[in-house]
Parts: C-alpha cells; structure tokens; sequence
C-alpha cells in the first residue's frame, strides 16, 4: 500500500475516532455535559490523538529504517567485481534502485506481470527492450548482478512495505480502542490532550534541532573524506581554483571566499541604506494610506523568483552598468561583474531589511518618543538618538538575516556574476561565489569518492561556520545593546 493511502487512511481513523469519542462520552451521562470532567470535544480529541499520532510517528521512523535495512541486505549480493574502479557501493546501489524503479515501471505499464518481473533471468537480452517500451533508460551496461539484485530490492521493498501497512494501521486500531476504552464521564481528557499537545511541540523543536545535528554530520563526515584525500592548508590558503577530474586539481577556497564576501558586501551597501530608510519613513513619517501602499509593494520583491532577478542581471543592470561605467572607465568589456549581481541581489534584498525593520521602529514604546519630544528634541533628533538605538537589536538581526540570505544566492551569481574564481577589486570584473561552485561540483556525471566532488561539503561546511559566525557576532551586539536600554 503507497504511504499516501496508509496516511489517508490514518486521517480517516482519526476523525471516526473524534466523532466516537465524542460521542461515547455525551452517552455516558446521558448527553448532559455538566456531568463530564472535560468539554466533550476533549474527549473526541483524545481518540483521535490516540489512533492517528502513535501510528504516524511508527510510519515515520519505519521510512526512515526501511532504506538502510534493504541496502544492507542488498550489498551482500554485489561483489567486489561489479564495482567499477573509481565508483563505490553507494553508486552501484544508486544503479539498483534506478534498474528496480524500471522494474516497477514495466509492471505498471503491463509490459509484463509481477512474476514475470521476479523471474526475469540476469541473462535475459529482452529486457532493455522491455524497459525502453516505457522510457525507462537503464544504461549501456546492466550487470548481472545489479539485475539481481534490482530484483531482490523489489522483492525486499514489497514486503517491507506490506509490514508496514500492517503495522501502521494495527497500532492505529490498537490506539482507537483503547482510548475509546477509557473514554467515560470521570476520565480527565483534558489534562492527556495538553500533555499529548505539549509533546508534541517538544517533539518538533527536537526535530528541528536534530535536523541541523543531522547537516552538520553529513558535511563533517564528507569534508573528512575529503581533507583524508586534499591538503587542508592548500584548500584553505590556496589562491587558485582549478578543478580537473583528471587529477592535477588546485581547489583554493580563497578566489570563492573573495567573490562571496565581495558580492555580499555590495548587495548590503546597496540594500541596508535603501530598506532602513525606507523602514524609517514607514513608520515615523508615512501616513496610513501611504503605509498601507508602499509597504505591500516594496514586499513584492520579495516574492519575485531568484531566476527572474537573475535575468534582470543578465539582460537590463550588466548591459548598462557595462556600457556606461565599465567601458568609458577602462574598468571592463563583460557584463557580467560584481557589480551587477551585487546591485541586483540588494534590490532583492530591500524587503528583507525594510520590512523587518519597520515591524522593529513601530515596536519601540511611544512613550519613548514622547519623552524625547517633550524634552524638546525634534523628530528627526528622536529617531537618531531614541528610535533607532533602541531598535538596533532588531535591525542588527534584519542585517544578518539578509546577509545569510545574500552569502547563500546562486542564480543570480550565475547569471550576473559569471563563473571565474579570481580575486581583484574591479567590481566590474566577472567573479563567483561559494555557492555556484558547490552545485558545479555535484553537477553531471561525476564520481563521489574524488576529491572534486567532495569539496563541495567542505566548501558547504565553511559556509556554514562563516554564517554562525554572524550569527554570534550579532548575538553580542544584541546583548550589548539591550542592557544599555533595557
């Protein structure tokens, strides 16, 4: 059974559960409700809490064992012969998977029936043909042994899944009576659902955190691979990035590392002053129905797709920075250049700091601007010396959640600021980010276990130090702040 229909079905169980809960406590006095401990929809809550949570999370946990339990039982059937040189298991698993997700597709089809799918010999010379009939493309070379296996995954898999259906929707039964069971005029309903409620929410934020536990191994384990294979000293002070799968690789961080920060630092100069202004005009000066207009429209930048600014970097800002700056300045014959995906990322990133920032200003207590004016200060003078320190906190977070959004943009990158890792000074020179690096190093047919693929986790784990590290950098200037006005 698909997860979709076991899921569905649990929803289904929930709500006959709400309504028999519900129900089965109103008999029980004898649909008085002044007689029950809780409000009958407590109780109706309860069952449905009862069959459905218990049953989902067992559904959860099941998807994620499931993938690990057949692949250990299918690598014991690939030998050591059937891994190519230079691929490792994790690719000739890959190739299983995509062989017995064309196995599903034939079956699906009716090419052929579930049986005929089984016992398909390893040496059969029809069964290319069988799967290209449907589109499914396997390959120039399948392997007796990943059809095999393919086979034996299938076989695995479904068995598997039935469990689970079984499993899943058993507990469910299982939660639905016994909580139906208990349900009576005394039992304290209430006081389950908001423990149920309150685990629940503790059981997301722990999710959450496990969640980035789990990224931050991923790129540990894979940037460990890589340095056990790549010079740490030449990764991190290596001025020159030149990937070759062939070998010979250089893969300095540095010309990456310059053409971020660059970016970034012309994305914020642009976008800082613009949104912090523009928040300040907002809330101290704008009317209502100026607010009500300008504010819904400078978010609207926000929703505009990465690919779209990208365009407009290609097509509109580096043609006219290129033939009114670049080329009567000497400074550059490209339109693609720091200065065109710098300017284009900040106007993207005004929302980001306009927005946020007037939400802070219209936080800060009247009473703090009445004092300042009563005292004699001008309006001006109270937005300098009252307003806006006392809002910094917030905006110092506005700056740092839009410097995490600019050191993390590719498609504007790609299109605006080129693909050459180089360190200069010329914003009108073609440069390249972090970022564009990572997904042209996992891009296309390339192998997991050399050294110019894996560089792309350590490339990502730096990343991410450099982004706590913002992080903690406005976390002290917050702290600061905050115990001078607080």
């Amino acid at each position: 059974m698909p997860v979709l229909w076991i899921i569905l079905t649990m929803i289904a169980l929930g709500v006959v559960g709400f309504l028999v809960g519900r129900k089965r406590a109103m008999s029980s006095v004898d649909g008085d409700p002044r007689h029950l401990h809780s409000l009958p929809n407590y109780y109706g809550v309860n069952v449905a809490m009862m069959t459905m949570v218990p049953s989902l999370l067992l559904l959860l946990l099941w998807m994620l064992v499931q993938p690990m339990v057949i692949e250990r039982q299918i690598s014991g059937m690939i030998s050591d012969s059937a891994v190519e040189q230079g691929a490792n298991l994790s690719l000739v698993m890959t190739d299983v998977r995509r062989v017995a997700n064309g196995l599903d597709e034939v079956v699906a089809q009716g090419v052929m029936t579930r049986p005929e799918a089984r016992e398909i010999n390893a040496e059969a010379t029809n069964v290319r043909e069988l799967l290209g009939s449907v589109g499914v493309a396997l390959g120039s070379d399948v392997r007796p042994e990943v059809l095999q296996a393919a086979q034996r995954y299938r076989g695995l898999k479904g068995k598997l899944s039935v469990m689970m259906a079984v499993a899943v929707i058993g507990l469910g039964l299982v939660g639905f009576a016994y909580a139906t069971y208990r349900t009576t005029k005394d039992f304290r309903a209430r006081n389950i659902v908001e423990a149920g409620m309150k685990a629940l929410l503790i059981l997301a934020s722990t999710i959450a955190i496990l969640t980035t536990l789990g990224i931050v191994f991923s790129m540990l384990f894979e940037t460990r691979n890589f340095f056990s294979q790549y010079s740490w000293t030449e990764f991190f002070f290596g001025f020159v990035w030149s990937p070759n799968f062939r070998g010979g690789s250089e893969l300095g961080i540095l010309p990456l590392l310059w053409g971020t920060l660059y970016i970034s630092f012309i994305a914020l100069l642009f976008a800082v002053p613009i949104g912090l202004f523009a928040a300040i005009y907002m809330s101290e000066y704008a009317g209502p129905k100026m607010r009500a207009i300008a504010k819904p429209l400078i978010e609207i930048l926000a929703g505009i797709p990465t690919i779209v600014y990208g365009l407009f970097a290609l097509i509109t800002v580096g043609p006219m920075l290129r033939d009114y700056f670049a080329q009567p300045l000497g400074l550059g014959e490209s339109s693609a250049s720091v200065a065109t995906a710098g300017i284009v990322m900040g106007i993207m990133l005004i929302p980001f700091v306009s927005s946020l920032s007037d939400d802070i200003i219209n936080a800060v207590p009247q009473t703090m601007r009445d004092g300042s004016l009563g005292l004699g200060a001008t309006k001006s003078e109270t937005i300098r010396q009252v307003v806006i320190p006392a809002a910094l906190p917030g905006i110092v977070g506005a700056i740092l959640l839009a410097a995490s959004r600019a050191i993390g943009e590719t498609m504007i990158v790609v299109l605006g600021a080129g693909a050459a890792a180089r360190m200069s000074l010329n914003p009108f020179e073609a440069m390249t980010t972090v970022t564009v690096k990572i997904v042209s190093q996992l891009t296309g047919d390339t192998d997991f276990a050399s050294p110019e693929t894996l560089v792309a986790f350590a490339l990502g784990l730096t990343l991410f130090v450099i982004t706590l590290g913002l992080n903690v950098f406005a976390l002290f200037i917050v702290r600061k702040y905050r115990e001078q006005y607080e």
